[in-house]
């Protein structure tokens, strides 16, 4: 998505900070958004930037297309923590060439990870249902619980991106000429929860889903391979838009998840800007965290909290040791 010169310039800037005198890092607002990983790392910045770096840091409300815009064209918020980055690839693309974004790093190592899943139980009893045409020859042991005569597939829910993704390659996968029906389960509660209560009951399921999420923290699924490969050109040409009218199997490239910041942010406070650079979670790490969170119904500062108390064998390496001297500190005053 991105060309290597642009991604080196701004991974130039990460490298070199910490030869740059320091600077005042003053007011950073960080954008919180609307969705629980974000939210949390949202969090987690705002505590290290105001411990360990002296930045007077707030978060604002924002969500993936607002917030990208309003840092092009306004230049604020300074961060945003967890960007999606295919969705808005062309405006991020036109802020980093105009130098007004800069590409901190990966906030999830792995990327995004999107795809068709079906429960580890079903595969265990059947290896064949890890592959879409084990599934498709047995759609009838996905009955749609409301209507038992047709299988069951849940999408994504309306109004995201994903569901015309997920959509396209239900046409793509004929899956509807296979006795499948897709089930708009409404929101994001509603795919959870259609996949809980079938996971705790050991029943069947298959939808979209996508990770790091809390469901795939708590629950182990398999994605259901499509024997097709990544095809990331009409991924992105077709795939994703609600124009394609002829859709070809192809499986989700991983997602570019990055911290984007401005770049007046990152000249003004480089060591501060190093720091968003290095901040990474994996998949792994996320899932587990994302469970955690809904286990205990904790929000973003409750989670950030209990992060910087229990896992300093993560956050410690994205800081130096004396930022992690006064983080220490601001810990043991929680």
């Amino acid at each position: 998505m991105y060309t290597k010169s642009l991604i080196a310039g701004v991974l130039t800037l990460a490298a070199t900070s910490s030869f740059a005198a320091a600077s005042s890092c003053g007011k950073v607002q960080i954008a919180d958004m609307n969705w629980n990983s974000a939210s949390f790392m949202a969090n987690v910045d705002k505590f290290i930037l105001n411990n360990g770096y002296g930045c007077d840091a707030e978060l604002i409300p924002g969500d993936t297309m607002p917030t990208s815009t309003s840092m092009v064209e306004k230049g604020q918020p300074d961060i945003a923590p967890e960007m999606w980055t295919n969705a808005v690839s062309e405006l991020i693309d036109r802020g980093v060439k105009e130098k007004r974004l800069s590409i901190a790093g990966k906030s999830l190592s792995d990327g995004g990870e999107e795809g068709f899943w079906v429960p580890k139980y079903m595969v265990d009893k059947d290896p064949s249902l890890a592959t879409i045409q084990g599934v498709m020859k047995h759609a009838k042991e996905f009955p749609n619980p409301e209507n038992d005569a047709v299988s069951a597939f849940y999408g994504c829910p309306a109004g995201w991106g994903c569901q015309i993704s997920a959509g396209n390659l239900f046409k793509a996968l004929h899956l509807e000429d296979a006795g499948f029906e897709l089930i708009d389960p409404g929101s994001a509660a509603g795919l959870s929860g259609s996949l809980s209560r079938a996971y705790e009951r050991k029943a069947p399921w298959f939808g979209y889903y996508w990770a790091p999420t809390a469901i795939l923290g708590k629950y182990e699924m398999v994605k259901v391979d499509f024997g097709s490969g990544i095809n990331q050109e009409h991924y992105m040409n077709c795939i994703t838009k609600d124009s394609c009218l002829d859709p070809k199997v192809t499986m989700y490239p991983p997602s570019p998840v990055y911290s984007i910041t401005t770049t007046e942010f990152a000249k003004r406070a480089p060591q501060a800007y190093a720091y968003t650079a290095k901040r990474s979670f994996t998949n792994a790490q996320m899932n587990k965290l994302l469970a955690w969170m809904e286990d205990n119904q904790a929000d973003g500062q409750y989670a950030a909290e209990n992060f910087m108390m229990n896992h300093e064998d993560i956050w410690s390496k994205w800081v130096n040791k004396d930022v992690k001297a006064k983080l220490d500190k601001a810990i043991n005053n929680l």
